[in-house]
Protein backbone atom coordinates (compact mmCIF):
# COMPACT_ATOMS: atom_id res chain seq x y z
CA UNK A 1 0.00 0.00 0.00
CA UNK A 2 1.22 3.47 -0.92
CA UNK A 3 0.14 6.60 0.95
CA UNK A 4 0.33 10.17 -0.36
CA UNK A 5 -0.37 13.31 1.66
CA UNK A 6 -0.68 16.73 -0.01
CA UNK A 7 -0.71 19.77 2.28
CA UNK A 8 -1.76 23.01 0.52
CA UNK A 9 -0.77 25.25 3.42
CA UNK A 10 -3.42 27.72 4.59
CA UNK A 11 -5.71 27.11 1.63
CA UNK A 12 -8.95 27.03 3.66
CA UNK A 13 -10.63 30.43 3.71
CA UNK A 14 -13.95 32.24 4.07
CA UNK A 15 -16.36 33.44 1.34
CA UNK A 16 -14.93 36.37 -0.59
CA UNK A 17 -16.96 39.35 -1.69
CA UNK A 18 -14.73 39.67 -4.74
CA UNK A 19 -15.65 36.08 -5.69
CA UNK A 20 -19.42 36.58 -5.33
CA UNK A 21 -19.47 34.76 -2.01
CA UNK A 22 -17.27 31.83 -3.00
CA UNK A 23 -14.14 30.73 -1.17
CA UNK A 24 -10.87 30.51 -3.13
CA UNK A 25 -11.22 26.70 -3.11
CA UNK A 26 -14.69 27.00 -4.63
CA UNK A 27 -13.61 29.57 -7.21
CA UNK A 28 -10.49 27.71 -8.34
CA UNK A 29 -10.63 25.18 -11.16
CA UNK A 30 -9.53 21.98 -9.39
CA UNK A 31 -10.46 18.97 -11.54
CA UNK A 32 -7.96 16.62 -9.86
CA UNK A 33 -9.06 17.43 -6.32
CA UNK A 34 -12.69 17.23 -7.38
CA UNK A 35 -12.03 13.81 -8.91
CA UNK A 36 -10.61 12.68 -5.57
CA UNK A 37 -13.76 13.99 -3.88
CA UNK A 38 -16.01 12.14 -6.33
CA UNK A 39 -14.09 8.87 -5.90
CA UNK A 40 -13.55 9.15 -2.15
CA UNK A 41 -14.91 10.99 0.85
CA UNK A 42 -14.62 14.55 2.10
CA UNK A 43 -14.75 15.73 5.68
CA UNK A 44 -13.28 18.16 8.16
CA UNK A 45 -10.46 18.23 10.71
CA UNK A 46 -9.58 20.71 13.41
CA UNK A 47 -5.80 20.95 13.56
CA UNK A 48 -5.72 24.14 15.64
CA UNK A 49 -6.87 23.52 19.24
CA UNK A 50 -8.13 26.77 20.75
CA UNK A 51 -5.58 26.70 23.56
CA UNK A 52 -2.69 26.89 21.06
CA UNK A 53 -1.71 29.48 18.43
CA UNK A 54 -3.46 28.92 15.11
CA UNK A 55 -0.16 28.38 13.36
CA UNK A 56 1.50 25.84 11.12
CA UNK A 57 3.67 24.49 13.92
CA UNK A 58 0.74 23.04 15.90
CA UNK A 59 -1.44 22.41 12.86
CA UNK A 60 1.08 20.27 10.98
CA UNK A 61 1.92 18.24 14.07
CA UNK A 62 -1.81 17.56 14.46
CA UNK A 63 -2.22 16.76 10.78
CA UNK A 64 0.53 14.15 10.96
CA UNK A 65 -1.01 12.52 14.01
CA UNK A 66 0.93 14.07 16.91
CA UNK A 67 -1.15 15.32 19.84
CA UNK A 68 0.28 18.80 20.59
CA UNK A 69 -0.61 18.46 24.26
CA UNK A 70 1.96 15.69 24.40
CA UNK A 71 4.55 16.65 21.79
CA UNK A 72 4.52 20.40 21.09
CA UNK A 73 7.19 22.50 22.80
CA UNK A 74 7.38 25.43 20.36
CA UNK A 75 7.88 26.24 16.69
CA UNK A 76 11.57 27.04 16.80
CA UNK A 77 12.68 23.60 18.08
CA UNK A 78 11.01 22.04 15.04
CA UNK A 79 12.91 24.37 12.73
CA UNK A 80 16.14 23.66 14.62
CA UNK A 81 15.66 19.97 13.83
CA UNK A 82 15.47 20.88 10.14
CA UNK A 83 18.99 22.27 10.36
CA UNK A 84 20.28 19.26 12.25
CA UNK A 85 20.63 21.25 15.46
CA UNK A 86 20.32 18.96 18.46
CA UNK A 87 18.83 20.52 21.57
CA UNK A 88 19.74 19.18 24.98
CA UNK A 89 17.38 19.42 27.91
CA UNK A 90 18.74 22.79 29.06
CA UNK A 91 18.67 24.31 25.55
CA UNK A 92 16.03 26.48 23.90
CA UNK A 93 15.44 27.45 20.27
CA UNK A 94 13.86 30.79 19.39
CA UNK A 95 12.52 31.75 15.96
CA UNK A 96 14.19 34.91 14.69
CA UNK A 97 12.39 36.77 11.90
CA UNK A 98 13.94 39.71 10.10
CA UNK A 99 11.11 42.21 9.77
CA UNK A 100 10.21 45.75 8.77
CA UNK A 101 8.53 47.82 11.47
CA UNK A 102 7.66 51.46 10.85
CA UNK A 103 6.04 53.75 13.40
CA UNK A 104 5.45 50.72 15.66
CA UNK A 105 3.49 48.94 12.88
CA UNK A 106 4.47 45.58 11.35
CA UNK A 107 4.82 46.63 7.74
CA UNK A 108 6.36 43.38 6.46
CA UNK A 109 7.12 40.23 8.46
CA UNK A 110 9.48 39.09 5.66
CA UNK A 111 11.36 42.41 5.26
CA UNK A 112 10.57 42.31 1.54
CA UNK A 113 11.72 38.68 1.42
CA UNK A 114 15.25 39.54 2.49
CA UNK A 115 17.78 37.25 0.85
CA UNK A 116 19.57 34.53 2.79
CA UNK A 117 22.91 36.23 2.09
CA UNK A 118 21.62 39.52 3.50
CA UNK A 119 20.14 37.75 6.51
CA UNK A 120 23.47 36.04 7.19
CA UNK A 121 25.33 39.36 7.15
CA UNK A 122 22.83 41.00 9.51
CA UNK A 123 22.87 38.09 11.95
CA UNK A 124 26.66 37.98 11.95
CA UNK A 125 26.60 41.67 12.94
CA UNK A 126 24.12 40.88 15.72
CA UNK A 127 26.36 38.07 17.00
CA UNK A 128 29.44 40.28 16.89
CA UNK A 129 27.60 43.03 18.77
CA UNK A 130 26.69 40.58 21.54
CA UNK A 131 30.26 39.32 21.83
CA UNK A 132 31.81 42.81 21.81
CA UNK A 133 32.95 44.48 25.03
CA UNK A 134 29.91 46.74 24.91
CA UNK A 135 27.62 43.74 24.46
CA UNK A 136 29.17 41.86 27.36
CA UNK A 137 28.88 44.93 29.55
CA UNK A 138 25.21 45.31 28.63
CA UNK A 139 24.11 41.66 28.79
CA UNK A 140 26.67 39.92 30.99
CA UNK A 141 27.87 36.33 30.67
CA UNK A 142 24.55 35.23 29.15
CA UNK A 143 25.92 36.30 25.75
CA UNK A 144 28.00 33.10 25.73
CA UNK A 145 24.72 31.12 25.64
CA UNK A 146 23.30 32.94 22.60
CA UNK A 147 23.99 31.93 19.01
CA UNK A 148 22.22 33.28 15.92
CA UNK A 149 21.75 30.68 13.17
CA UNK A 150 20.99 31.70 9.60
CA UNK A 151 18.11 29.84 8.00
CA UNK A 152 16.41 30.79 4.73
CA UNK A 153 15.53 34.39 3.93
CA UNK A 154 13.69 36.00 6.83
CA UNK A 155 13.30 32.69 8.72
CA UNK A 156 16.19 32.27 11.16
CA UNK A 157 16.94 31.04 14.68
CA UNK A 158 18.48 32.08 17.96
CA UNK A 159 19.76 29.14 20.02
CA UNK A 160 20.17 29.38 23.79
CA UNK A 161 22.65 26.79 25.09
CA UNK A 162 21.89 26.45 28.78
CA UNK A 163 23.97 24.91 31.51
CA UNK A 164 23.74 24.22 35.21
CA UNK A 165 25.60 27.46 35.84
CA UNK A 166 23.53 29.46 33.32
CA UNK A 167 20.03 27.98 32.99
CA UNK A 168 17.65 29.38 30.40
CA UNK A 169 15.42 32.13 31.82
CA UNK A 170 12.43 30.93 29.75
CA UNK A 171 9.60 28.60 30.66
CA UNK A 172 6.44 27.20 29.02
CA UNK A 173 4.71 30.31 30.37
CA UNK A 174 6.83 32.59 28.16
CA UNK A 175 4.51 34.04 25.53
CA UNK A 176 5.32 35.48 22.10
CA UNK A 177 3.46 36.59 18.99
CA UNK A 178 4.04 35.41 15.42
CA UNK A 179 4.92 38.41 13.24
CA UNK A 180 2.77 37.16 10.37
CA UNK A 181 -0.23 37.64 12.66
CA UNK A 182 0.67 41.31 13.06
CA UNK A 183 0.70 42.40 9.41
CA UNK A 184 -0.35 46.06 9.22
CA UNK A 185 -1.03 46.06 12.97
CA UNK A 186 0.64 47.86 15.90
CA UNK A 187 3.35 45.86 17.65
CA UNK A 188 3.33 47.88 20.87
CA UNK A 189 1.45 45.26 22.88
CA UNK A 190 2.78 42.24 20.99
CA UNK A 191 6.27 41.91 22.45
CA UNK A 192 7.17 38.73 24.38
CA UNK A 193 5.85 38.40 27.91
CA UNK A 194 6.57 36.16 30.87
CA UNK A 195 9.79 34.49 32.07
CA UNK A 196 12.83 35.59 30.09
CA UNK A 197 10.87 38.08 28.01
CA UNK A 198 13.00 40.99 29.20
CA UNK A 199 16.01 39.44 27.42
CA UNK A 200 14.05 38.88 24.20
CA UNK A 201 12.56 42.37 24.19
CA UNK A 202 15.97 43.93 24.79
CA UNK A 203 17.51 41.99 21.89
CA UNK A 204 14.66 43.05 19.64
CA UNK A 205 14.90 46.69 20.65
CA UNK A 206 18.69 46.83 20.38
CA UNK A 207 18.55 45.37 16.88
CA UNK A 208 16.85 48.54 15.63
CA UNK A 209 19.94 50.63 16.43
CA UNK A 210 22.29 47.97 15.08
CA UNK A 211 20.48 47.66 11.73
CA UNK A 212 19.66 51.35 11.20
CA UNK A 213 22.86 52.20 9.33
CA UNK A 214 23.90 48.69 8.30
CA UNK A 215 25.41 48.40 4.80
CA UNK A 216 22.87 45.70 3.92
CA UNK A 217 20.03 48.13 4.55
CA UNK A 218 21.74 50.96 2.72
CA UNK A 219 21.97 48.73 -0.36
CA UNK A 220 18.37 47.56 0.01
CA UNK A 221 17.00 51.08 0.25
CA UNK A 222 19.10 52.08 -2.76
CA UNK A 223 17.51 49.17 -4.67
CA UNK A 224 13.99 50.26 -3.65
CA UNK A 225 13.51 47.45 -1.13
CA UNK A 226 12.27 47.67 2.43
CA UNK A 227 15.02 47.73 5.06
CA UNK A 228 15.34 45.14 7.81
CA UNK A 229 14.53 47.22 10.88
CA UNK A 230 14.34 44.63 13.68
CA UNK A 231 14.81 41.10 14.86
CA UNK A 232 11.48 39.62 15.93
CA UNK A 233 11.87 36.78 18.44
CA UNK A 234 9.05 34.28 18.97
CA UNK A 235 8.01 30.62 18.86
CA UNK A 236 10.53 29.54 21.48
CA UNK A 237 10.66 26.13 23.10
CA UNK A 238 12.77 23.34 24.49
CA UNK A 239 13.78 19.99 23.03
CA UNK A 240 10.87 17.97 21.52
CA UNK A 241 10.64 14.17 21.68
CA UNK A 242 8.47 12.57 18.98
CA UNK A 243 8.05 8.88 18.16
CA UNK A 244 8.91 8.24 14.52
CA UNK A 245 6.36 7.37 11.84
CA UNK A 246 8.14 4.04 11.44
CA UNK A 247 7.53 3.26 15.11
CA UNK A 248 3.88 4.24 14.83
CA UNK A 249 2.86 2.76 11.49
CA UNK A 250 5.76 0.58 10.29
CA UNK A 251 6.14 2.56 7.05
CA UNK A 252 9.00 4.48 5.47
CA UNK A 253 8.26 8.11 4.62
CA UNK A 254 9.61 11.14 2.77
CA UNK A 255 8.79 14.85 2.90
CA UNK A 256 8.96 17.34 0.03
CA UNK A 257 8.83 20.94 1.23
CA UNK A 258 10.69 24.24 1.00
CA UNK A 259 9.88 25.26 4.59
CA UNK A 260 12.16 24.53 7.54
CA UNK A 261 9.22 23.90 9.89
CA UNK A 262 8.07 20.94 7.81
CA UNK A 263 11.64 19.78 7.26
CA UNK A 264 12.04 19.75 11.04
CA UNK A 265 8.85 17.82 11.69
CA UNK A 266 9.94 15.33 9.02
CA UNK A 267 13.34 14.92 10.66
CA UNK A 268 11.77 14.28 14.06
CA UNK A 269 9.26 11.87 12.47
CA UNK A 270 12.15 9.90 10.95
CA UNK A 271 11.29 10.76 7.35
CA UNK A 272 13.82 11.42 4.62
CA UNK A 273 13.66 14.87 3.07
CA UNK A 274 13.70 15.31 -0.70
CA UNK A 275 14.94 18.71 -1.84
CA UNK A 276 13.59 20.06 -5.13
CA UNK A 277 15.57 22.67 -7.03
CA UNK A 278 13.33 25.68 -7.59
CA UNK A 279 11.12 25.00 -4.57
CA UNK A 280 11.01 28.38 -2.82
CA UNK A 281 8.28 28.27 -0.19
CA UNK A 282 6.63 31.16 -2.05
CA UNK A 283 4.26 31.77 -4.95
CA UNK A 284 7.03 31.27 -7.50
CA UNK A 285 7.83 27.73 -6.33
CA UNK A 286 8.38 24.96 -8.87
CA UNK A 287 5.06 23.13 -8.57
CA UNK A 288 5.83 20.74 -11.45
CA UNK A 289 9.23 19.93 -9.96
CA UNK A 290 7.61 19.02 -6.65
CA UNK A 291 5.03 16.87 -8.39
CA UNK A 292 7.64 15.03 -10.45
CA UNK A 293 9.84 14.42 -7.40
CA UNK A 294 6.86 13.04 -5.47
CA UNK A 295 5.92 10.66 -8.29
CA UNK A 296 9.51 9.43 -8.46
CA UNK A 297 9.61 8.95 -4.66
CA UNK A 298 6.72 6.49 -4.79
CA UNK A 299 9.15 3.82 -5.95
CA UNK A 300 11.22 4.08 -2.75
CA UNK A 301 8.82 5.11 0.02
CA UNK A 302 5.57 3.90 1.55
CA UNK A 303 4.45 7.44 2.47
CA UNK A 304 5.17 10.55 0.40
CA UNK A 305 4.13 13.93 1.79
CA UNK A 306 4.18 17.11 -0.32
CA UNK A 307 3.80 20.45 1.45
CA UNK A 308 3.19 23.63 -0.54
CA UNK A 309 3.48 27.00 1.23
CA UNK A 310 2.21 29.17 -1.64
CA UNK A 311 -1.52 29.44 -0.71
CA UNK A 312 -0.56 30.57 2.79
CA UNK A 313 1.84 33.20 1.45
CA UNK A 314 -0.88 34.55 -0.87
CA UNK A 315 -3.25 34.78 2.10
CA UNK A 316 -0.71 36.66 4.21
CA UNK A 317 -0.48 39.18 1.39
CA UNK A 318 -4.27 39.39 1.02
CA UNK A 319 -4.08 38.33 -2.64
CA UNK A 320 -7.18 36.28 -3.46
CA UNK A 321 -6.38 35.78 -7.15
CA UNK A 322 -2.83 34.68 -6.34
CA UNK A 323 -4.25 32.14 -3.89
CA UNK A 324 -6.55 30.76 -6.58
CA UNK A 325 -3.65 30.56 -9.03
CA UNK A 326 -1.52 28.69 -6.49
CA UNK A 327 -4.32 26.19 -5.83
CA UNK A 328 -4.75 25.56 -9.55
CA UNK A 329 -1.01 24.93 -9.94
CA UNK A 330 -1.12 22.47 -7.02
CA UNK A 331 -4.07 20.68 -8.60
CA UNK A 332 -2.52 20.47 -12.06
CA UNK A 333 1.12 19.81 -11.25
CA UNK A 334 1.00 17.88 -7.96
CA UNK A 335 -2.37 16.30 -7.20
CA UNK A 336 -3.17 15.17 -10.77
CA UNK A 337 0.15 13.42 -11.59
CA UNK A 338 0.35 11.83 -8.15
CA UNK A 339 -3.19 10.45 -8.37
CA UNK A 340 -2.53 9.09 -11.85
CA UNK A 341 0.70 7.45 -10.70
CA UNK A 342 -0.97 5.91 -7.68
CA UNK A 343 -3.80 4.45 -9.75
CA UNK A 344 -1.26 2.77 -12.03
CA UNK A 345 0.90 1.13 -9.34
CA UNK A 346 -1.49 -0.76 -7.06
CA UNK A 347 -3.34 -0.24 -3.75
CA UNK A 348 -3.09 3.31 -2.40
CA UNK A 349 -4.65 5.98 -0.27
CA UNK A 350 -4.37 9.69 -1.03
CA UNK A 351 -5.12 12.60 1.29
CA UNK A 352 -5.39 16.32 0.54
CA UNK A 353 -5.63 18.40 3.70
CA UNK A 354 -4.50 21.93 4.58
CA UNK A 355 -3.05 22.51 8.01
CA UNK A 356 -5.15 25.53 9.07
CA UNK A 357 -7.30 28.28 7.53
CA UNK A 358 -5.57 31.50 6.53
CA UNK A 359 -7.97 34.30 5.67
CA UNK A 360 -7.09 36.70 2.87
CA UNK A 361 -9.24 39.32 4.61
CA UNK A 362 -7.23 39.32 7.84
CA UNK A 363 -3.93 38.03 6.36
CA UNK A 364 -3.70 35.74 9.39
CA UNK A 365 -3.78 32.09 10.37
CA UNK A 366 -7.01 31.34 12.18
CA UNK A 367 -8.53 28.60 14.30
CA UNK A 368 -11.24 26.43 12.82
CA UNK A 369 -11.83 23.31 10.76
CA UNK A 370 -10.34 22.66 7.35
CA UNK A 371 -11.66 20.45 4.54
CA UNK A 372 -10.07 17.11 3.73
CA UNK A 373 -10.49 14.50 1.05
CA UNK A 374 -9.38 10.86 1.21
CA UNK A 375 -9.57 8.46 -1.71
CA UNK A 376 -8.26 4.99 -2.45
CA UNK A 377 -8.25 1.49 -1.01
CA UNK A 378 -11.17 0.83 1.34
CA UNK A 379 -12.61 4.35 1.05
CA UNK A 380 -16.23 4.43 -0.04
CA UNK A 381 -17.43 7.32 -2.15
CA UNK A 382 -19.84 9.72 -0.48
CA UNK A 383 -22.18 12.29 -2.01
CA UNK A 384 -19.55 15.02 -2.38
CA UNK A 385 -18.38 15.94 -5.88
CA UNK A 386 -16.08 18.85 -5.05
CA UNK A 387 -13.28 19.56 -2.60
CA UNK A 388 -14.06 22.75 -0.72
CA UNK A 389 -15.23 24.08 2.64
CA UNK A 390 -18.93 23.87 1.86
CA UNK A 391 -18.88 20.26 0.61
CA UNK A 392 -16.77 19.22 3.59
CA UNK A 393 -19.11 20.88 6.09
CA UNK A 394 -21.98 18.72 4.82
CA UNK A 395 -20.07 15.50 5.52
CA UNK A 396 -20.42 13.27 8.58
CA UNK A 397 -16.65 12.57 8.55
CA UNK A 398 -15.16 14.86 11.18
CA UNK A 399 -12.05 14.90 13.35
CA UNK A 400 -12.53 17.46 16.17
CA UNK A 401 -9.13 16.33 17.43
CA UNK A 402 -7.10 16.63 14.26
CA UNK A 403 -4.39 14.27 15.46
CA UNK A 404 -6.91 11.38 15.29
CA UNK A 405 -7.22 11.74 11.51
CA UNK A 406 -3.89 10.10 10.67
CA UNK A 407 -4.90 6.79 12.29
CA UNK A 408 -8.00 6.84 10.09
CA UNK A 409 -6.01 7.60 6.95
CA UNK A 410 -3.45 4.92 7.68
CA UNK A 411 -6.20 2.36 8.31
CA UNK A 412 -5.56 2.00 12.02
CA UNK A 413 -9.03 3.05 13.17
Amino acid sequence: MKYVIVIPDGCADEPQQSLDGLTPLQAAKLPAMDRLAAEGTVGTANNTPSEYPAGSEVANLCLLGYDPHQYFTGRAPLEAAAQGIKLDQRDWAIRCNLVTITDQTMIDFTADHVSTEEADALLKSAQEALQSPAGREAYGDIVDCLNFVTGVSYRNLLIFRGSEAMPAPFSPETRSTAPHDLTDLPVTDAFPRGPGSDLLVRLMSDSADLFADHPVNAARVEAGLKPVTHLWLWGLGGAPDLPTFQQRYDVRGAMITAVDLLRGIAALAGWDRIEVEGATGYLDTDYAGKGAAAVQALADYDVVCVHIEAPDEASHEGRVEAKIEALEHIDQHIVAPLHDALRDQGPYRMLVLPDHPTFCRTKKHTHGVVPLVIAGEGINADAAKTFDEVAAAESDLSFPKGWDMMDHFMGRS
